[in-house]
């Protein structure tokens, strides 16, 4: 079985090699919301398929997760977890029917924002597109390849043109006014049954938990509207002189190619976490007496109203299913907890107390005295 004709090695065809420089477009547009918040972005690279970034619109916050946040005691409610509170307390890990406790403090001693990381697995994409695109440069003139110098230099230019039309910065809410407000502390309800309840201030609470984060651009939308024309218009150039580049360029742009896309799906499936700075805010784990994995939802959903002490947000959030026998049980699931101890405690290492009560009997009970009166 042959596979070369012959002429050998010059029979390969690689004229579909502009296709590869066009595929992984899944994997770039994973992480291309946070790589922009980096000056790596900037750098003349290859990256694979350069035209998902090329967009007629660019986002204008950052996406929220599915989840409900509700305000312990001040009564907001949100049908959406913002983007940085779900990385910042790793909601996608969250065991089903769990609850968490956590307290999160905004570090006003760090000057930094949130911002990307610096060295973060999406630097390292940029630099090894960079370097091989130097690579491919200095074959391309030693073999006296002009399509190929051409061509490399178009996309690698192509990289920088739309970083600059997606660069932005992060622009979180601040708060005006001093006026007293209830506890800041929120309520994170996951469509999994989990609770994540979190103690803060309310600068802490408006910056991550009620207000979007917003996407400030570096140039206007009509700037970046011509930008994406003339990243358009390079893309189909270098793509042609790459088609017309001598074959051992071809090999070349092929190889990296494959390492390019193959690196990026490899950063794309890591937590997303790492490509962030939230070194800003500084979390800790409040722990109480028992697991945080509940069996069911009606335990999970009275170890939360147990930590705050109060019932309202279930209300507020619609957390709790709607009938007469669950409104009962969340009334005396309130008074139970508001008779125990008081829970928050500031020492972080001390295993808090939680008032004991037997809140699947409770439950059953005015749920068959529901029943009962309904069929009267």
């Amino acid at each position: 079985m042959k596979f070369l004709g012959a002429d050998g090695y010059q029979s390969l065809q690689l004229d579909i090699v502009g296709f590869l420089a066009i595929l992984g477009e899944s994997s770039v547009l994973v992480q291309s919301q946070v790589a922009a918040l980096s000056y790596f972005f900037l750098l003349p690279r290859l990256v694979p398929a350069p035209q998902a970034l090329i967009r007629t619109s660019r986002p204008e916050r950052l996406e929220p997760s599915t989840g409900k946040v509700v305000g312990a005691y001040s009564g907001g409610f949100r049908d959406r977890v913002n983007h940085l509170a779900h990385l910042l307390h790793e909601g996608n890990t969250l065991p089903a029917y769990s609850v968490r406790c956590e307290k999160v403090t905004y570090t006003a001693n760090i000057s930094s924002d949130v911002k990307a990381r610096r060295f973060g697995p999406i630097t390292w994409l940029s630099i090894l597109g960079f370097f091989m695109s130097a690579a491919l440069l200095v074959l391309a003139i030693v073999l006296n390849d002009g399509f190929a110098l051409v061509a490399i230099l178009a996309l690698s230019f192509l990289s920088t043109l739309v970083g600059i039309g997606n660069r932005w910065s992060l622009k979180l809410s601040q708060r005006v006014a001093n006026r007293a407000v209830p506890p800041s502390d929120v309520v994170l309800n996951y469509p999994n049954g989990s609770f994540l309840i979190i103690k803060c201030d309310e600068y802490t609470a408006r910056q991550l938990y009620w207000h979007p984060e917003e996407c400030d651009y570096m140039v206007g939308p009509t700037a970046y509207r011509a930008i994406s024309l003339c990243g358009t218009l390079i893309l189909m150039f270098g793509v042609i002189c790459l088609g017309n580049a001598t074959l051992n360029l071809q090999v070349g742009f092929a190889a990296s190619y494959i390492i390019l896309n193959a690196a990026y799906w490899v950063v794309a499936a890591l937590p997303a976490k790492w490509n962030w700075d939230l070194s800003s805010y500084r979390v800790e784990r409040i722990k109480f007496e028992g697991l945080e994995q509940m069996d069911t939802f009606t335990e999970a959903l009275w170890k939360a109203i147990a930590i705050t002490r109060t019932a309202h947000w279930v209300s507020v959030g619609s957390i709790a299913p709607v009938s007469k026998g669950w409104e009962n049980w969340i009334k005396d699931a309130e008074h139970v907890a508001q008779s125990g101890p008081g829970v928050w405690d500031e020492k972080a290492d001390v295993v808090r107390e939680l008032p004991k009560w037997e809140f699947d009997t409770a439950l059953t009970e005015h749920l068959d005295e529901a029943s009962a009166t309904n069929n009267v």
